[in-house]
């Protein structure tokens, strides 16, 4: 019997509420083409978030900055404390784990990071973030999204770029291709256990355009879980990594990269930065959970050699502003660090000189690096795309990688 229009949204209905399609967004491509399996060998883009705004003064800390310690009596660093890199600046303690990569040449920090006319709204600077827009600017494509747009007509699948996640950031929705988010292997397993007995799977909807497409998006779906799931099985971590759930990210990225997964870019969370109350032993357990899980990572890439293949960024949304308030936190502020990783860093250690703490806005940082010039640099240099096409015009490409 022909396919009605009630039927397919009975269908539709079924397999969003069943399968909660909607949180793979669409992913495109079945099976991966021999030209997207080489791939493999190429360049990996790890993006960390750090979500609700990190205290960058007390991530990079300017420990022989007199304005910074009277502006923060209870939470500013002591000097003693602080695991010095320069005559100026050192990393917060919690960050040990991250000395010997520093040390090595395997990270870059970037200071001052931001953009014109910041918003201390977590949701619209995050929004300026993933699409890379102008602060008056507002846009439904992310930047990743765009790259995949641009760069992958020849891929045509939906884990070309993987966010561990129950839901899809907008950093990586493109106009005609998304990433796929799933919250972990157990995850698709279950998705693929669902596929293998829904309705849907049954139908042939050839006569009907709608269901048509519903049956594509559906096949692409389970295909690219299927995917990755047998990835997952091919290479397990030789190093240990820590039993967070941010950590089990890492490695599951880890062991992605060192099956060989095709997957070209990979997206993690790790909140609650957002520190307005009690801010010193909270910030400081969030950034050793960050520093451990990090530092396994890069152990373990370097022990499969695919380190040097391999970048991660790190960034939040907005750094806090310079004076701790009255309940032993920090307000929404602006300027920040940002962190690359990798084995193939141009200038590694500190880019630039810390904030200048005599010349604020209003008591905030002012910005000295545009965050889009980072995204160019990423996109020309790495990810091998023109980045005025992405970005909507041309920014500085930096000395990075």
């Amino acid at each position: 019997m022909k396919s009605t229009r009630r039927d397919f949204i009975k269908t539709a209905a079924l397999a969003s509420g069943s399968l909660m399609l909607p949180r793979f967004l669409n992913a495109f491509g079945a099976e991966p083409s021999a030209a997207m399996e080489q791939l493999a060998n190429g360049r990996k883009l790890v993006i960390v978030q750090l979500s609700g705004g990190n205290d960058g003064l007390n991530t990079i800390v300017p420990y022989r900055n007199d304005i910074y310690y009277k502006q923060r009596p209870t939470l500013a660093i002591l000097g003693e404390q602080v695991l010095k890199v320069t005559d100026s600046l050192g990393f917060n303690k919690s960050m040990l784990p991250l000395a010997d990569h520093f040390n090595n040449g395997q990270m870059t920090v970037i200071n001052n990071v931001g953009y014109p006319n910041p918003d201390r709204s977590h949701f619209r600077s995050m929004d300026i973030w993933h699409t890379a827009s102008d602060a008056n600017e507002f846009l439904s494509t992310g930047w990743l999204g765009r790259y995949l747009d641009s760069d992958c007509s020849q891929c045509n699948t939906g884990h070309n770029a993987i966010e561990l996640n129950d839901k899809l950031s907008l950093a990586l929705k493109g106009t005609d291709r998304k990433g796929l988010a799933f919250d972990g292997i157990q995850y698709l397993n279950e998705v693929m256990r669902q596929t293998s007995r829904h309705p849907i799977a049954a139908v042939h909807p050839h006569d009907n355009d709608n269901l048509s497409y519903l049956y594509k998006t559906y096949a692409e779906a389970a295909s690219s879980s299927r995917y990755i799931y047998d990835k997952s099985r091919i290479y397990k971590a030789k190093t240990s990594f820590p039993a967070t759930d941010f950590g089990r990210d890492l490695q599951l990225i880890a062991e992605l990269i060192n099956s060989g997964c095709s997957t070209t870019v990979y997206y993690v969370s790790l909140g609650g930065f957002d520190t307005h109350n009690a801010q010193k032993g909270r910030q400081e357990r969030l950034l050793k959970t960050y520093s451990d899980a990090l530092d396994a990572f890069m152990k373990e890439l370097k022990l499969q050699a695919t380190l040097d293949d391999t970048l991660v960024m790190t960034f939040s949304e907005f750094g806090r502003r310079v004076k701790q308030n009255g309940s032993n936190g920090t307000d929404h502020g602006t300027a920040n660090n940002l962190i690359l990783m990798g084995g193939k860093l141009k200038n590694a250690g500190m880019h630039n000189s810390g904030p200048n703490l005599t010349d604020l806005d209003d008591g905030d940082l002012k910005h000295q690096i545009d965050f889009r010039n980072v995204y160019a640099t990423l996109l020309n240099k790495w990810l091998g795309v023109d980045h005025k096409q992405l970005l909507g015009k041309g920014y500085e490409i930096m000395p990075l990688i």
